[in-house]
């Protein structure tokens, strides 16, 4: 498949955009995970690499990023607004304009990703959701464009590692195997990036997990599971949104459980993440407005809408039994 992925991405009209640019902007989907940062962190250490004379900026609109994730290169230059209020914009992980945070429908787009469900809003679409990360996208594309060094492949490899849940995704393919080992031939060290994903999670994370697992519930026969956690759990735990990544795999990894959902309350309103071990939740994040892949997806509802999140887990079940979701086990 590598060499028939190669053959199918846009290169040349990707260089001639980028090179033609007096500024580039490149933009990651907002409560950025690994593979957002990641993805987006790699693209620019390429481009500000290989053009030293043009103004390239990385951001991002959230104010809380993964801490853990402060040992990528150049992580300390993303900013949260942008500067340039013209020129070229790429777009990382990012499957619709408005989960950017940005008002950038007038701006030429470059938009780079690997969900099913992207809307496929730029001027170049590169979007193959047939690949395991958006980083994995990014690197097929710009190693026909630029060197990956060690920097760019540390981007890559943690996105990698992340969206692969540790290469245990049904996702993982013997090319994604030999992309991550290219990587590693380009000098990542997999220990170090693992202990960072491992060892490094502030107090913060564990208090709002025992939170959330003191709310775990199961629905359907025990298939289905739910946790939430309210707005009083995330402000007396001290945790941030980038410290409850995570907590619906919990619920996933019981046996008997082949959905799972996690409902935060949010200030701006419900945020739901779902999960499952074969069945396509992205069909039940349409439903309400979201999307994602087949087995991870998600989806928000504003405070605007007044939902408690026990209305939430009964829409969720209800959606369940509507779209027959259990019949496909």
């Amino acid at each position: 498949m590598d060499s028939n992925v190669a053959l199918s991405l846009p290169c040349d009209a990707v260089l001639q955009k980028i090179e033609a640019a007096e500024s580039i902007t490149i933009l990651s989907h907002i409560n950025p995970d690994a593979d957002a940062l990641g993805t987006a962190l790699g693209i620019y250490h390429l481009l500000s690499t290989n053009y030293r004379g043009k103004k390239i900026e990385v951001v991002n609109a959230s104010t809380a990023l993964p801490r853990y994730l402060d040992f990528l290169p150049h992580f300390q230059r993303i900013k949260h607004k942008m500067d340039y209020e013209k020129g070229l914009v790429i777009t990382c992980d990012c499957g619709s304009l408005d989960r950017l945070g940005f008002d950038v429908s007038n701006r030429e787009l470059i938009n780079i990703d690997h969900h099913q469900s992207n809307t496929h809003y730029g001027s170049i679409n590169v979007v193959l959701p047939e690949l395991a990360s958006s980083s994995q996208v990014a690197y097929m594309l710009f190693k026909e464009l630029y060197a990956i060094d060690q920097s760019a492949a540390t981007c890559f490899y943690t996105a990698l590692l992340s969206d692969t849940r540790y290469f245990t995704t049904s996702s993982v393919t013997a090319e994604v195997l030999d992309v991550a080992k290219a990587f590693v031939e380009a000098g990542v060290d997999p220990a170090y990036v693992s202990r960072n994903f491992t060892q490094r999670k502030p107090l913060g994370a564990f208090r709002i997990l025992q939170r959330a697992l003191e709310s775990l519930t199961l629905h359907h026969e025990a298939k289905v599971a739910s946790l939430y956690v309210t707005k009083e759990d995330i402000a007396s735990s001290g945790a941030t949104i980038p410290d409850m990544e995570g907590i619906v795999d919990y619920g996933k990894s019981l046996a008997t459980v082949e959905v799972a959902c996690f409902v935060m309350e949010l200030e701006e309103g419900l945020r739901i993440s779902l999960r499952s071990k074969s069945v396509d939740v992205s069909s039940m994040a349409k439903v309400f407005g979201g999307g994602g892949h087949k087995v991870a997806a998600g989806f928000m509802v504003p405070a605007s809408e007044e939902v408690t999140i026990d209305r939430m887990i009964e829409r969720i079940l209800k959606t369940i039994d509507t779209l027959r979701l259990l019949d496909e086990i």
